[in-house]
């Protein structure tokens, strides 16, 4: 018997991690979704405020059967959570940075102390271990170049087990979501 995740979104500790908050056997698979479901997480993700009342016109479905599917997708894990998309040019963060890091070492503890120090890091979006030639991919958003010298300077320099850094610019972004196709 397989246990897996399954509730609503909690921020842990660090703030920066989503983590399920329960465990249950009977997480669905994407092969468990029907139609329906796959239509209402497709509409979410683009429109995360549209009343349940819309939802269910779109989804032909009654605003109760609609509900009662959108909390069983919430409770199993399947919806994570609810965000606002924000414009970072219009915060002055127009500017993203991805940063390759090589580690000195593979040890466990080199990459739990490392992930601990990035996960302190505000100024990092993304953090992801990649297979390859670097250990761990950044995305950062800044305002500008000496923006991202601060943060170089005051966070990614002193995060532990370090042996190499490779910054890249973007010059534009040609697309972005956040939408995972269902």
């Amino acid at each position: 018997m397989m246990l897996r995740r399954l509730g609503a979104a909690q921020v842990a500790d660090d703030e920066k991690t989503l983590a399920p908050s329960r465990w249950v056997e009977d997480y669905p698979a994407m092969s468990d979704l029907d139609a329906i479901d796959r239509r209402i997480l497709a509409l979410l993700q683009k429109e995360g405020r549209i009343s349940n009342a819309e939802l269910a016109l779109r989804v032909h479905l009654s605003p109760s059967a609609c509900h009662r599917r959108v909390q069983r997708l919430e409770e199993a894990g399947v919806i994570h959570g609810y965000v606002a998309l924000l414009d970072a040019r219009k915060l002055r963060r127009q500017t993203t940075v991805f940063v390759e890091i090589t580690l000195s070492g593979q040890a466990d503890e080199v990459l739990e102390a490392f992930e601990k120090g990035v996960r302190a890091i505000p100024d990092v979006l993304e953090c992801h271990l990649m297979a390859g030639s670097a250990d761990y991919l950044l995305k950062i958003v800044v305002e500008d170049t000496d923006d991202f010298a601060r943060i170089h300077r005051q966070h990614l320099a002193r995060l532990p087990g370090v042996a190499q850094m490779h910054s890249s610019f973007a010059l534009r972004t040609v697309f972005r979501t956040t939408a995972i196709p269902v």
